[in-house]
């Protein structure tokens, strides 16, 4: 049995992936996924540029396998910008902020982009995988304990991800495109 580390500190994050991506005993295929949270540096670049240093730094410090996660918001008027930026935009101007930051633009498109990186080892390739699901912002509606799901609202639903039940949002988001991939990989490696 091979034990994969999934890199964060967000306790939501994990329980999702975790739901998203093992099965009921916990594992997927051949591997356990355990958790630990670490402070990596925080580079700028394209999302694959940051997934794919924090994925090798992370297997550094881990000395093994491990699957890293960066998440994007990016507006359609901002050509995806914030993007792997937002987690500084939500921290700077709150989620009202992001939703005035188009109140001039009549597209209101957004993109939910989620990308994985996974790491055998120090010194080793990064797999990357990404999902994406299109929405549009929305004044906030629903619990705001979950980054920026109480303004993303996914094209083809009349809720927020933070209004759908749990059940309905891990089949649709854009972390479950990605862990379905990330599943495929270790499921056939």
């Amino acid at each position: 049995m091979s034990e994969i580390t999934f890199v964060t500190g967000n306790a939501n994050k994990l329980k999702e992936v975790i739901a998203i991506l093992a099965s009921e005993d916990g594992k997927v295929g051949k591997y356990t996924i355990t958790n630990k949270s670490l402070d990596l540096d925080e580079v700028q670049g394209s999302i694959e540029e940051i997934s794919i240093h924090k994925a090798k730094e992370a297997a550094k410090i881990i000395g093994g396998p491990v699957l890293v996660e960066d998440t994007c918001l990016g507006f359609n008027a901002f050509n995806n910008l914030p993007g792997p930026y937002i987690k500084w935009f939500v921290k700077s101007i709150g989620l009202s902020g992001l939703v005035d930051m188009l109140y001039k633009f009549e597209d209101k498109g957004a993109k939910a982009i989620c990308t994985f990186g996974y790491c055998e080892g120090p010194g080793k390739e990064v797999k990357l995988f990404q999902g994406i699901t299109d929405g549009k912002i929305v004044d906030s509606r629903g619990p705001t304990n979950f980054g920026w799901d109480s303004i993303f609202e996914p094209i083809g639903f009349d809720q927020t991800y933070a209004e759908l039940d749990k059940s309905v949002k891990n089949t649709i988001s854009h972390r479950f495109k990605a862990l379905d991939k990330v599943r495929d990989y270790l499921l056939t490696n």
